[in-house]
């Protein structure tokens, strides 16, 4: 019998893209090796799942054997609903990044360009990437700010969309209303603006009205999602807001029953379930207060965080001592080479924990690296 390996030359093997094989692998943070590990690398909310999202999640395990809502029909209509939207303004998606690939798949050709801060969410360039179309990222600025005067005159023919990510992921701040009407103002109508709000149920203070924005600016769209301040990160479902044709747009780029039948059901009942949800990012907020004002009392440089996470700046050798020495004490974060460390906050005395290695900030610096 001949073999058919025998009789193909070694040339003939099919092969991934260049741009795929080229690209960064997206690393994740690490989860709990043993229950009394502090598994704080993955911004993961620290809160077991509301009662009533686990009964509505339970009453779908017994209907998996059917496919699920083509579109999340009912998920949709929960959220414009919630919203004061139409449902023809949403698309749902595998978690916000999920939706951000039929984002970027509706609007982007190859070679477009899509400009974006750095360091921001580690997903964009890869996205992008995949799609063909050209990174343009943009240095924050010192303080961890956008630089939105550089991002707008990054802008060229070639841009199809940028990517705003309020609060910042991985360093926390907010971009301001009078900042975010400035950009809004300079950005081309033809440009679609993505606002990420991944983190934004955890904002407190002054910030954006961003549905007051979207109903003025036309070529803006909202993204956010249920994984963090709902909880609902294992069953991965986000969504954007946007106009009804680049809405439509995002629904055709979907993968096909793309969000499964307890996301969905998830969601609608996390969005009936307001009060319980705001009292735990309330219960955040407090936390992220205390643990920001006890690091700087320590001399750490802490910008003001509105996630559910905070930043240190730090060099590589110093960055490489922090996470070292928060592993030896069993708590897991997620360090940025060249950048810095992101530290997710949970519970008081997990967060203690942290407070405890990183009270002696002398210990850090040697002859080399510097925090900021």
């Amino acid at each position: 019998m001949l073999s058919m390996t025998s009789t193909l030359p070694a040339a003939a093997a099919p092969e991934v893209r260049a741009a795929v094989a080229e690209l960064p692998a997206y690393v994740a943070g690490k989860s709990a090796q043993s229950d009394l590990t502090a598994a704080l690398a993955s911004n993961e909310s620290h809160f077991v799942p509301l009662p009533s999202v686990i009964e509505a999640i339970s009453a779908e395990a017994g209907r998996i054997h059917r496919y699920p809502s083509m579109g999340a029909v009912e998920a949709r209509e929960a959220i414009a609903g919630h919203f004061g939207v139409s449902p023809d303004e949403i698309a749902a998606g595998p978690g916000s990044s999920g939706v951000l690939q039929q984002i970027i798949s509706a609007v982007c050709g190859h070679g477009d360009e899509v400009v974006y801060a750095w360091r921001s969410f580690e997903a964009y360039p890869i996205l992008v990437a995949v799609a063909g179309a050209v990174s343009v990222p943009v240095p924050l600025l010192a303080n961890e700010h956008h630089d939105l005067d550089a991002m707008a005159a990054a802008i060229t023919d070639r841009t199809r969309l940028v990517i705003l990510c309020s609060p910042n992921n991985p360093t926390g701040v907010s971009i301001s209303e009078a900042a975010l009407e400035e950009f809004l103002r300079s950005v081309p109508a033809r440009v679609l603006v993505v606002l990420d709000e991944a983190y934004i149920e955890f904002q407190r203070g002054p910030g954006v009205d961003s549905l007051d924005f979207y109903r003025r600016y036309p070529n803006l769209c909202i993204l956010r999602t249920f994984s963090k301040a709902y909880g609902l990160a294992g069953l991965r479902i986000g969504y954007a807001i946007a106009r009804p044709d680049i809405a439509e747009g995002l629904r055709r780029t979907a993968v096909p029953f793309g969000v499964n039948r307890m996301a969905q059901a998830a969601a609608v009942a996390s969005l009936a379930a307001g009060d319980e949800v705001l009292e735990r990012t309330e219960a955040v907020a407090r936390e992220r207060t205390r643990v920001i004002e006890a690091l700087r009392s320590y001399g750490w440089d802490v910008p003001d965080s509105q996630a559910n996470f905070y930043w240190l700046r730090a060099e590589d050798d110093l960055r490489v001592r922090i996470l070292e020495a928060l592993a030896d004490a069993d708590i897991l974060v997620r360090g940025y080479a060249v950048d810095g460390v992101r530290i997710t906050l949970a519970d008081e005395a997990t967060n203690n924990r942290v407070l405890a290695v990183l009270s002696d900030r002398g210990r850090f610096h040697g002859e080399a690296g510097t925090a900021r």
